[in-house]
């Protein structure tokens, strides 16, 4: 790799003014601006901004540990980040821990298993000298794998963590569970089942309490027998649909769209037509409520908007003289996307 020093013994002038010229400075002649330039173009130089950046104390470099790449709701938050960091200039080391691939859901609670993963990663990131990092979870819930001597300045998206040592960016589930219920009601419906993911999940608890809020205001009692509690995938929303089918509901809520779908598998065997004699609305807007039919009413996460805050947020406090933590949890919206499976009543 040519260096400064190289460039200026090649152009007979000094390590400075080479300095000078690459970082475009006047008070330079256009002759000598012109023989360094060639002498760039020639050797293929490089800048080393890893050992300029050292020498101010900082690398530019912020590293995101992603639990699991392969959660469907990683990749956008990962991808956004990133481009929010080299918006700003900064950056990114990309650690995937794994953690789902490896273990698929029994480390949630095996601090053992977590920290034989994460406490590598940790050190290696700051030996490296990254000036921050965002933690991807990969779904919500309260982390508490951090050593308590852990002082990068980090963010943490799409779970919180423990004691509240670092921001966090999560989703608005209360509000997405409100929000599916009032469109519900503001359809006539009234006899409403909800299919909720796992009953110990972060997100089915809060869903359920916008849910509850909303019936609230609508002067409709709340009926457990009319909650039926699944585990996210498709096979839980066909066998929730069939508990549910003697209570006579209108129209049922699922906690995502996979559960949905099974939803719509029952009711294709039973000769139930979704949007007409059941209305249905999911969660997520992932890829399946493309191909359901009649299309799926459901809420489409925030993920995108939630790699850009987290990022925002690290980027914001690297850009402060104190780089203090920041105690706050930033809640982040997600969108209704209204289509054909909600039949209007009255």
């Amino acid at each position: 790799m040519v260096t400064v020093k190289e460039l200026a013994k090649m152009c007979d002038v000094s390590p400075s003014t080479v300095s000078n010229i690459l970082n475009g400075k006047p008070n330079v002649s256009e002759k000598t601006r012109q023989r360094v330039w060639q002498a760039v173009k020639e050797t293929g130089y490089q800048p080393n901004y890893y050992a300029a950046n050292m020498r101010k104390q900082s690398t530019r470099t912020i590293s995101i540990i992603a639990e699991d790449l392969g959660q469907f709701s990683t990749t956008p938050i990962l991808e956004a980040a990133m481009a929010c960091c080299e918006e700003h200039e900064y950056r990114t080391v990309i650690m995937n821990l794994r953690l789902y691939d490896k273990w698929r859901d029994t480390w949630y609670y095996d601090e053992k298993k977590l920290q034989s993963t994460l406490s590598p990663v940790l050190n290696e990131i700051q030996s490296i000298k990254v000036d921050g990092m965002i933690y991807v979870a990969g779904h919500g819930r309260v982390i508490k794998c951090f050593p308590e001597n852990f002082h990068l300045p980090t963010v943490i998206a799409y779970a919180t963590v423990e004691n509240d040592r670092f921001p966090s960016i999560v989703l608005n589930d209360e509000k997405g569970g409100y929000d599916m219920i009032k469109y519900l009601t503001s359809m006539g419906h009234r006899r409403i089942g909800i299919i909720a993911g796992a009953a110990d999940n972060t997100h089915t608890k809060e869903r359920l309490l916008g849910c509850q809020r909303a019936l609230f205001e609508e002067a409709i009692p709340y009926n457990p027998e009319w909650t039926v509690y699944g585990d996210w995938d498709k096979e839980s929303g066909y066998r929730s649909a069939k508990k549910l089918a003697s209570q006579k509901l209108t129209a049922i809520y699922c906690m995502n769209d996979l559960m949905a779908g099974g939803v719509y598998d029952y009711a294709r065997e039973q000769g139930i037509t979704i949007g007409k004699d059941l209305s249905l609305v999911g969660y997520d807007n992932r890829q399946i409520a493309e191909y359901l039919y009649p299309g799926i009413t459901t809420n489409e996460l925030p993920l995108k908007e939630i790699g850009i805050a987290a990022a925002s947020k690290l980027i914001s406090m690297l850009g402060s003289e104190e780089q203090e933590t920041v105690h706050e949890m930033i809640r982040v919206d997600g969108k209704l996307i209204i289509r054909n499976s909600v039949a209007k009543l009255g």
